[in-house]
């Protein structure tokens, strides 16, 4: 390409139509680009100027491998995600509070500090993922999670108990932007929003499998006794089968396609082809400051940061209280173990629902509404039936495990919508830390002096959500408004752009040619 060229950006104004401001230059120079540049660069830079050629059959053939490749384990490793995190809520009613001697809210501290954990380490292991080996410090961080949780089984105090949990919080922070970057990097955006659905709806099986186990440990120590105490065993299965599967996804994640030993030296260049259309690349490991600035000063980011943060506040008390709160409508501790099980059914239904229909329809955000509003409903059962209504109750809770769809949604967006390597862990940061704090504040509001029914955390988590609805609303006109503008700014005649734009690490904004999923 010739070095005059030039690319250009969209301004960060809020003005729209006419009123779109002047050209802003990128950089004038290819050779400054190019250092910055996508790793995917590396693999169009060993052809030489051959043209590579991806046709639909050998599109569906490469999504075919891929899929049979990163996402049984992925969804198996998010399902344990789930399920290492809420065994404690398990625990809680086999005797951990007993054993532990927990008194007054301990338990609800002992529930935030994995967030704390969570949220201490959230900004620097999105940098990690950036400047390491994406697959090995994902695969590393699954392995010494595994390896932490089996260590509860030892604990035998309060302060203990209250390290495992934060180290926890350390180790797990990485999975969720992980997987945000693996399925940015691996998929296209139009894939994207209904694979994000498919692994996130693996904390419906953790909770399927969890209730299930928790379940049968039970019921198998009363029977026929054991020489360690219950909720000891959950922690020992779980922690242990963390350890294998991390094991499993070491030997098949790739840190990304020019690395896959499951594809040959031609697929791993047209892997990378196919996702050429996303405008922003597989891979970036130099530092911007400006991304992280431009960051934040997006609306969008703190649209998702605030969005998260509300939200899960109702996921961090349900998640740790589920138990209780069943046993609340009159239901025995053993019953809340197996009662459990069909909430994760909803959840795992609502989730590849919504991914479905979003895929089909190209709006996530308006397709995962549906859930929050069943979600809302099911709280207004919980609160509004009477105490006799043990069932109706119950399938009010049921209701409310179909509340993750918005959350999933956003997050396929972070995937999808945020452009620039740095912008886009940075953006991941944000909304993993908006989530940390929502999660540490959820605990909070099950007081133990609102035991058994918990009026002012149900109404808590009506008001939560209720805000949610006009949060996912507006970023949803926000982005419909600034793909408007960037059509608008590409007609122009004097727009010109840079050669293999798409590879330049340029964020969404500096890219007018990049257009947001809604």
């Amino acid at each position: 390409m010739a070095s005059e060229e030039k690319a250009v950006g969209i301004s960060s104004g809020v003005e729209t139509g006419a009123d779109i401001e002047t050209i802003k230059h990128v950089d004038p120079t290819i050779e400054k680009h190019a250092h910055d540049a996508d790793e995917a660069m590396k693999a169009f830079g060993d052809l030489h100027g051959e043209t590579i050629e991806l046709d639909e059959a050998t599109n569906r053939r490469l999504l075919k491998i891929i899929d049979w490749h990163m996402m049984p384990i992925m969804c198996c490793i998010y399902g344990m995600n789930y399920l290492d995190k809420t065994t404690l809520s398990y625990a809680s009613i086999m005797g951990l509070k007993e054993d532990l001697n927990l008194e007054g809210d301990q338990y609800q501290w002992l529930s935030s500090l994995f967030y704390f954990g969570y949220l201490a380490w959230e900004y620097p292991t999105n940098r990690l993922l950036q400047r390491l080996p994406l697959g090995k410090y994902s695969a590393a961080c699954i392995l010494i999670w595994g390896m932490i949780l089996s260590c509860f089984a030892a604990v035998n105090s309060y302060s203990g108990a209250i390290a495992i949990r934060f180290m926890l919080g350390v180790f797990e922070a990485a999975v969720t932007p992980g997987f945000a970057l693996l399925t940015s990097q691996w998929y296209t955006k139009q894939e994207q929003g209904s694979r994000v659905n498919i692994w996130f709806s693996f904390n419906g099986v953790g909770q399927i499998f969890g209730g299930l186990v928790a379940y049968g440990i039970a019921v198998g120590t009363e029977k026929h006794g054991s020489s360690i105490e219950p909720w000891k065993i959950i922690f020992l299965i779980t922690g242990l089968l963390t350890i294998c599967l991390g094991l499993v996804f070491l030997w098949i994640v790739p840190d990304n396609q020019l690395n896959a030993r499951w594809l040959n030296k031609d697929d791993r260049v047209l892997a990378v082809a196919r996702v050429r259309v996303n405008q922003q690349g597989i891979g970036n490991k130099h530092f911007k400051l400006y991304q992280v600035k431009e960051a934040l000063m997006d609306p969008m980011s703190w649209a998702f940061f605030f969005y998260a943060l509300i939200a899960d506040i109702p996921n961090g008390g349900i998640s740790n209280f589920f138990s209780q709160l069943i046993t609340s409508f009159g239901y025995s501790s053993k019953q809340s173990l197996i009662l459990g099980v069909p909430g994760g059914v909803v959840e795992i239904i609502a989730l590849l629902l919504n991914g479905y229909v979003g895929h089909i329809t190209g709006q996530r955000i308006l397709s995962s509404l549906g859930g929050l509003i069943a979600s809302i409903l099911g709280m207004l059962l919980v609160v509004g039936l009477p105490l006799t209504n043990n069932v109706g109750r119950l399938i009010g809770f049921y209701l409310t495990n179909a509340s993750p769809t918005p959350f999933v949604a956003l997050l396929s967006l972070v995937s999808s919508n945020v452009a620039g390597y740095t912008k886009k862990t940075t953006v991941a940061a944000m909304y993993l830390i908006g989530y940390c704090i929502g999660n540490i504040i959820g605990p909070q509001t099950f007081r133990p002096k609102d035991s058994p029914r918990y009026v002012p955390a149900e109404v808590t988590i009506i008001v939560c959500w209720g805000i949610c609805l006009f949060i996912l609303v507006g970023v949803w006109m926000w982005y419909r408004r600034e793909n408007k503008r960037k059509l608008l700014f590409i007609a122009r005649p004097e727009y010109v752009r840079l050669d293999n734009q798409e590879w330049l690490d340029l964020t969404d904004r500096e890219n007018p040619e990049f257009m947001y999923s809604l």
